[in-house]
């Protein structure tokens, strides 16, 4: 990286309250992603060998996980007890429970397992808000057009017409549960505010930490439903098939027992999150500790496709100083009130509610350009907070309590000194092929949320994915129970012949794993599964 300008420098550049022109650098966005977006780096991709998608480009980090050994073989599993359900939601955050909760609701037994524990998710991380065309002056039509141009003309058609058609249902939906959305000053009507990308205010929030509530009251409503069992702390390791190669359930490790758990079932709802624990690019993430793109790994190995998995969001203001709290978000909330972001030289560079991925690509150009700003050895740009106090004193304790809360846990005070910032890892654009009603390639996997891929192109809306976990988590778990019913109780076989299937092919394609997946755990978490075992067998043993 190029010089930096020292940061008591560039704050004595700052002009609280004063007018500050957008510097014009006459270069479109397209030139810009293309030189500057972590995406288009060299050895930001390369090719899959084996599998549905192979010959189609992906994210090394990830290829070596989708090109990986599985945890476990078919003998792992001779003479466990085995846990039978109609409906099997793999994943406790929002799409996980909004699944759950339609499934139950169309008379399904549901198990829901969960990694962590419920609600121990990125959803609870989401904290901007949530889309969907309530306004009188907006429509679905300009949702769609907005979604689609933001996704940069990539995300499929039918799948953005499912997603904003379904908001204004999702919001009757989360306010009839008990979400309680910010109101205007009348008190009378949904506040709404402006996203980046967008044309019109239709985010509705919770504060800025819309996604906590949404999950609190998602989370109760779980544990409140007698159809819905709660498996926590039992991440799945491999999804189980039938000889016809439809999906029969999966296999858990429960790790309170420290004993794997076959788990049959007539339809499973993956809802496994994205893979920013994977730190792409040696980024910083945002996600949340079970982020490490299982769902992708154990869908992939059971045949079904995915889309877009060389492409990823990273969060234009991450946190950047202090160092330990890398990864901790600004929410977009704050500039769509009005937050600027400046540079070490105190100039506006970029629109700060342009698409996510031009504003993150923006903020990398200053840095790489010498005109970011150094604070102990890290590198970023202002989110120029004195100014947004100066002109609204009171924003901080009506909207933006999780940016006061943050501003603490740096140890500064927002009204007197910036908020230093840097792009972080924040979603996966891609993943797992499905249908507008939720279904993967693979007969009885359904799929919802960040697992799953087609709805967001290659660049996601802000508050678009908390109506994606929504939207999505409802019809999967509405049409798994539909086709647990179809199903009847024909239970036949299940076991992993998909897996001796996929070693062949990595046989014949000459690659040899370098690795088992899923991770389960990052991989500075030092988790593995046989010593884990190994030591819940033998609890006196050594090491």
């Amino acid at each position: 990286m190029k010089h930096r300008i020292d940061y008591d420098a560039a704050c004595g550049r700052l002009r609280p309250g004063a007018d500050v022109a957008l510097r014009e650098h006459g270069e479109d966005a397209q030139a810009l992603l293309a030189a500057c977006h972590p995406d288009h780096r060299a050895g930001a991709r390369t090719t899959l060998a084996v599998g549905p998608n192979a010959g189609e480009p992906c994210h090394p980090a990830l290829a070596r996980l989708l090109e990986a050994d599985a945890l476990i073989d078919e003998v792992d599993l001779a003479g466990l007890p085995v846990t039978h359900t109609d409906v099997l939601v793999i994943g406790g955050g929002g799409a996980g429970a909004a699944a759950a909760i339609e499934a139950a609701a169309a008379g399904a037994d549901v198990m829901l397992v969960a990694k962590l524990r419920i609600g121990d998710s990125n959803t609870v991380m989401a904290e901007g808000g949530i889309q969907a065309a309530v306004g009188s002056e907006d429509s679905i039509g300009q949702h769609y057009n907005d979604t689609l141009r933001a996704g940069h003309g990539v995300g499929r058609p039918d799948l953005v017409a499912r997603l904003t058609s379904d908001g204004p249902e999702a919001i009757r939906w989360l306010i009839g549960l008990g979400v309680a959305f910010d109101l205007d000053d009348s008190g009378t009507r949904l506040a709404r505010k402006r996203a980046g990308g967008t044309r019109t205010p239709r985010i509705l929030s919770h504060r800025d930490f819309t996604g906590l509530e949404i999950m609190r009251v998602l989370r109760e409503t779980v544990e409140l439903d007698r159809r819905i069992a709660v498996l926590n702390r039992a991440p799945a390791v491999e999804l189980l098939t039938d000889d016809n190669g439809a999906c029969a359930g999966a296999v858990l490790y429960d790790v309170e027992q420290g004993r794997l758990r076959p788990v049959r079932a007539r339809a499973v709802v993956l809802a496994t999150g994205g893979a920013g624990r994977l730190h792409l690019e040696g980024f910083a993430t945002s996600n949340h500790y079970g982020a490490t793109a299982d769902g992708l790994v154990m869908a992939y190995r059971a045949g079904a496709r995915l889309t877009d998995v060389d492409s990823f969001q990273y969060h234009p203001t991450g946190i950047a100083w202090p160092r330990h709290l890398a990864g901790g978000l600004v929410s977009e909330a704050a500039r769509s009130l009005g937050a600027r972001l400046v540079n070490g030289l105190g100039e506006r560079f970029v629109d700060e509610l342009a698409p996510r991925d031009v504003v993150a690509a923006a903020i990398l150009r200053e840095c790489a350009n010498g005109r970011g700003i150094g604070r102990d050895g890290v590198t970023g740009v202002f989110l120029d907070t004195p100014d947004l106090l100066a002109r609204q004193p009171d924003v901080l304790h009506t909207h933006l309590l999780s940016l006061a809360h943050l501003a603490k846990k740096c140890g500064i005070d927002p009204a007197r000194e910036p908020l230093l910032v840097y792009p972080t890892l924040h979603y996966q654009n891609g993943g797992v092929v499905i249908s507008p009603e939720g279904l993967t390639g693979v007969p009885g996997l359904y799929a919802a949320g960040e697992v799953a891929g087609g709805i967001h192109g290659r660049n996601r809306l802000m508050g678009n994915a908390l109506l994606d976990i929504i939207a999505f988590g409802r019809r999967a778990g509405r049409y798994a129970a539909a086709h647990a019913v179809q199903r009847g109780e024909r239970r036949g076989s299940a076991g992993l012949g998909h897996l001796s299937r996929f070693r062949r092919a990595l046989a014949g394609a000459d690659r040899a794993p370098s690795m088992r997946a899923p991770l389960l755990y990052p991989e500075y978490g030092n988790f593995d599964l046989r010593r884990h075992m190994r030591a819940a067998a033998n609890p006196g043993a050594a090491g």
